[in-house]
């Protein structure tokens, strides 16, 4: 059984296409920017149970829509915590013909080489890129994240690297140079996106009763960042 959040039947930013995005319940981390703490338990009150049949069946019905791009996206909470449900949803996407990828920082646990063999794409949160950031950002450490992606290198699993940009923490052109760095010694990356931090999820901290540790910081507006994210698709992505 696997413990799902929420589906989104049509979505159109997790991945090329048209996609159904399937968010599985659990996070290890506690990023100071998330804006879905009520995905971090894995069996949450308003979450739903599956096994891998009844959820490919619920995918099928969206399979027309789909087209030659298309296709699902597991993403979280970070889908990684439920590595064998995981593994056999993806492995039944394959098995019907359906492009399968996940929406991931690496944080989880479970036979990575298992997982990857049955996807195509890897949208790859990068937290940080050092050890202090990283623990700054989410509360734990980088080496869980090392592993995955260490092993999706090895596979050659294609990437979309994704990096959320917090005023005063994760931005500013000595930081973005850093990850430039950082990314240029990755292979197989197919599309750089910097993600403006904003505040939708902010009503979420108050009525789960939790601290919310970027309360004085404002959205930020893409514009500001949108020169460099041209840079790094132009600097860092491997043909």
């Amino acid at each position: 059984m696997g413990f799902i959040h929420s589906v989104e039947s049509m979505g159109l930013v997790d991945g090329p296409g048209i996609r159904t995005v399937i968010f599985l319940q659990g996070c290890p981390l506690r990023c100071v920017y998330c804006h879905n703490p009520d995905t971090w338990k894995i069996c949450d009150k308003n979450s739903y149970e599956f096994t891998p049949e009844e959820l490919l069946s619920k995918i099928l019905r969206f399979k027309s829509y789909y087209g030659a791009e298309g296709g699902v996206t597991f993403s979280g909470g970070e889908p990684l915590i439920q590595g064998d449900f995981l593994k056999e949803c993806l492995r039944l996407c394959k098995e019907n013909g359906i492009n399968t990828c996940i929406d991931t920082s690496g944080a989880g646990n479970g036979d990575y080489e298992d997982i990857l063999k049955y996807t195509d794409l890897i949208l790859f949160d990068v937290k940080h890129f050092t050890r202090d950031g990283y623990r700054n950002i989410t509360g734990a450490e980088i080496d869980k994240a090392e592993e995955f992606l260490n092993v999706s290198q090895r596979l050659n699993v294609p990437l979309w690297i994704r990096h959320v940009v917090v005023p005063g923490l994760t931005d500013g052109d000595e930081h973005f140079k850093e990850l430039e760095k950082y990314l240029e010694n990755i292979k197989n990356i197919k599309k750089v996106e910097l993600l403006p931090y904003h505040e939708l999820g902010v009503h979420k901290y108050k009525e789960m009763n939790i601290p919310y540790g970027l309360e004085n910081i404002s959205a930020l507006d893409p514009n500001d960042i949108a020169e460099w994210n041209e840079r790094l698709n132009k600097t860092c992505i491997k043909r």
